[in-house]
């Protein structure tokens, strides 16, 4: 008994499968399948084989870049990966359309109707794909870069067409309260890889430590007594400061100067410069100072560490709130004593 024949074949009710038609579509039992023939089997085989020697090429393309690019920065090599992503997506789009579309009716009939059930169906998607195109475009934030986004801070150690990895931190002390809840009590890593969609950057505000100016002030604060040096406790803690940020100050004059002249931003001074505040039932000395985005904590801690030492060869107070009792009221105890017995 034949399986597959020919439509020429006249002895159909003993035909289990044949092709029919011109483009020899695939016919069981009397009933024509739609969309497959012997022609789209050969253009799936084709695309197959051709999704597979893409994969090959940018395999072997994105070795080749880390092996010349091993001794670049981050941004080259992040640079470099974002190209090749690009190209390699629209190759495959091109072969895609030029092997299943033959006319180019057609191609823009299915592009339409692909186009509106994406934009219906999948709407957070399509707006994760813009967003990534809007951070490569407006340089929101690249490879490398400390951001804050959707209550995620970190650093930014992958870009993809939807979802950007960071690499959370902790927080300050000013900002423990932040929800999720942040076990490490400094901007240092927590270990643990977040996700987010490229979509967030339409709907929330993107805090990027490094863009163009990968440079931050950071403040201390140093509470005294009322009755120590302050002036020498001013000193102490401009000379400490200007030890750890002077090579700092010096590179980040002109990039402050680059970011004046691109935006208008009135010019400040990077140099250290110590505030004066009451309360606390001292005085309060605040140091404002310019750091490195990495690397603060590390920074701050060997400033307190010196600082401290300073104020202990000068004998200068630490300000804490305590209660002095300057006084001792009169004190009366009043004891019930048995009557004496008859």
């Amino acid at each position: 008994m034949p399986l597959l024949t020919q439509a020429a074949d006249t002895d159909s009710a003993r035909v289990f499968l044949r092709l029919v038609g011109p483009e020899e579509a695939v016919e069981i039992f009397g009933i024509r399948l739609v969309g497959l023939s012997v022609q789209n089997g050969k253009k799936l085989l084709l695309t197959l084989a051709f999704l597979i020697i893409i994969f090959v090429i940018a395999r072997l393309t994105r070795s080749m870049i880390l092996r010349l690019l091993r001794h670049r920065s981050e941004r080259a090599v992040f640079w470099s990966r974002q190209v090749i992503q690009l190209v390699l997506a629209l190759l495959i789009l091109l072969a895609i359309a030029s092997i299943w579309f033959s006319e180019p009716r057609t191609l823009a009939t299915a592009f339409a109707l692909i186009t509106a059930g994406l934009a219906f169906a999948l709407q957070k998607v399509v707006t994760a794909v813009a967003g990534y195109f809007v951070i490569l475009r407006g340089k929101t934030f690249n490879v490398g870069d400390r951001v804050s986004v959707s209550g995620v801070r970190g650093d930014v150690i992958a870009l993809g067409f939807i979802q950007t990895k960071i690499m959370e931190m902790g927080l300050p002390p000013a900002a423990e309260g932040a929800d999720p809840a942040i076990w490490v009590q400094s901007r240092q890593y927590t270990g643990r890889i977040v996700s987010v969609s490229n979509a967030r950057i339409f709907d929330e505000p993107v805090y990027n430590y490094s863009l163009d100016f990968p440079f931050i002030w950071e403040e201390l604060d140093f509470f005294i007594t009322l009755d120590s040096d302050r002036e020498r406790a001013e000193e102490i803690i401009l000379e400490a400061t200007k030890r750890h940020t002077t090579q700092i100050q010096q590179i980040g004059e002109e990039a402050l100067r680059e970011l004046e002249r691109r935006y208008l931003l009135k010019p400040t001074e990077l140099g250290p410069r110590v505030y004066y505040r009451l309360g606390g039932g001292g005085l309060q000395l605040s140091v404002r100072f310019i750091t490195e985005d990495h690397g603060a904590r590390a920074a701050k801690d060997a400033m307190n560490r010196e600082i401290l030492a300073g104020f202990e060869r000068e004998g200068i107070q630490i300000a804490s709130t305590t209660i002095a009792i300057v006084r001792v009221p009169p004190v009366r105890i009043d004891q019930d004593t048995p009557a004496p017995p008859d």
